[in-house]
């Protein structure tokens, strides 16, 4: 019997300068992370860099260059608006999501905007969710850092084969200041 390869991609959003250490325990397990923008800060890069080699990030709203500090902008220059990933079974796209609609984006504008993917990651709203409603599904990871993490920092990870794909939720507690 051969055993189908899954791999596991860690979802996170919103850290705002500052990723949760459990977080960062989440994105060390999986084969790859993806980031859905408002980054803030090099240092969250460099961090994910250090916990896992294949890193994808796109720019959030809060990523302008003239919001970091000048030596790095040019790492916020290099992120792109969207990004997408192949994986068993599908490619994931994702967007920080706020061209969508700013309270909450639209998931028909998101699903119009990548029709190809079999999952949408976005954030900027910092509130988890996932919605498998259609295809492609939707989710946000909700805030992996301390600004509006709704409860404590979350994340979620997606555990993609050629025959299945799963989702896994994290919720840690509030860091206490």
């Amino acid at each position: 019997m051969v055993m189908e390869k899954t791999t596991t991609v860690a979802l996170v959003s919103d850290t705002h300068g500052y990723i949760c250490p459990e977080v960062l325990g989440v994105v060390s397990r999986c084969d790859r992370v993806v980031h859905a923008g408002d980054v803030c800060g090099k240092h969250i890069l460099d961090a994910l860099h250090q916990h896992n080699e294949c890193v994808i990030a796109v720019a959030g709203n809060n990523d302008l260059p003239e919001r970091w500090p000048e030596e790095e902008r040019e790492a916020v220059i290099a992120l792109p608006r969207m990004a997408e990933l192949e994986l068993p079974g599908g490619r994931l796209a994702v967007e920080h999501g706020h061209e969508h609609g700013w309270e909450t984006p639209s998931h028909r504008g998101l699903r119009a905007a990548h029709p190809k993917a079999r999952l949408i990651v976005y954030g900027h709203t910092h509130r988890r969710m996932v919605d498998k409603t259609e295809e492609p599904w939707i989710v946000n990871p909700g805030a992996a850092g301390q600004v509006r993490n709704n409860g404590g920092p979350s994340c979620l990870v997606v555990h993609a084969s050629s025959e299945h794909w799963e989702i896994e939720a994290f919720r840690f507690k509030q860091p206490v200041p």
